[in-house]
């Protein structure tokens, strides 16, 4: 993918697109995201606390500073283990979108 080709030039107009789309949250312990997928790959980034991701049917422990990337179009969850924040950062420009 090149740069250059994420947006087009359309006469007399300003032209933008989002690639990507960052969120912050917090759980509290014993909460959680139940399955579902999402049509980007996403990265998580924990800031504080722990939690485990499930992608595709495995299981991820993760600590803070620890971060994954959730694929496009695969299945899964998040379930805090202790009060967890984290960073989510979906990427939306896609090869080919």
């Amino acid at each position: 993918m090149k740069l250059k080709d994420l947006v087009t030039y359309q006469n007399g107009a300003v032209v933008s697109r989002a690639l990507v789309t960052v969120t912050a949250f917090a759980f509290d312990a014993g909460q959680g995201l139940s399955e579902h997928t999402a049509p980007y790959d996403a990265l998580v980034i924990v800031i504080e606390g722990t939690v485990d991701v499930e992608i595709s049917g495995k299981s991820h422990h993760l600590n803070e500073g620890d971060m994954i990337i959730m694929p496009a179009n695969k299945p899964h969850a998040l379930k805090a283990m202790t009060k967890f924040k984290m960073i989510l950062i979906m990427v939306r420009a896609k090869h080919g979108d």
